[in-house]
């Protein structure tokens, strides 16, 4: 069973196709498959985090940001904290129930830190309108401790 999100009228609808071609409720035919989707996220995510410690990627635009309580800790500590997060592999479906890879946790000096990823348009001012659209989409990688969630 795939799900798939009706980009025109919100709809999700579950099926044993592989692919769908229209929508049930509006017949559109801008239907996008989640899992697909998340896939594919999830690989763009992967590939984002990596770069990181290189000043970025070519193709997955965006930026690394911390917190506060993060920055306070020092540069090393920060340091240290972006290497853990492009390292980071251990996505389970406990921490990772979508499948994208957008969050997850490490820990720096016996203290826990998490990341996640938003992706936001060009100008950084709204959630992007098609997360595959690498030219359009920009990421934000940000590290925070628990209690600053």
């Amino acid at each position: 069973m795939a799900q798939f999100h009706c980009t025109s009228c919100g709809e999700v609808e579950e099926h044993d196709l592989v692919m769908l071609k229209a929508c049930a409720s509006c017949g559109a035919t801008s239907v996008v498959n989640l899992e697909a989707q998340a896939a594919q996220v999830a690989k763009a995510n992967d590939a984002f985090r990596a770069a990181i410690l290189s000043g970025g990627h070519p193709v997955y635009l965006g930026r690394a940001v911390c917190t506060q309580g993060v920055a306070a800790e020092g540069l090393d500590f920060v340091v240290h904290a972006q290497i853990a997060v492009a390292a980071f592999s251990e996505f389970t479906e406990g921490n990772d129930p979508y499948g994208d890879h957008t969050f997850g946790s490490v820990t720096v000096a016996d203290k826990t830190v998490w990341f996640k990823i938003d992706l936001y348009d060009e100008s950084y001012s709204f959630g992007t309108d098609d997360p595959l659209d690498d030219a359009r989409t920009r990421r934000v990688l940000t590290l925070l401790f628990p209690s600053e969630y």
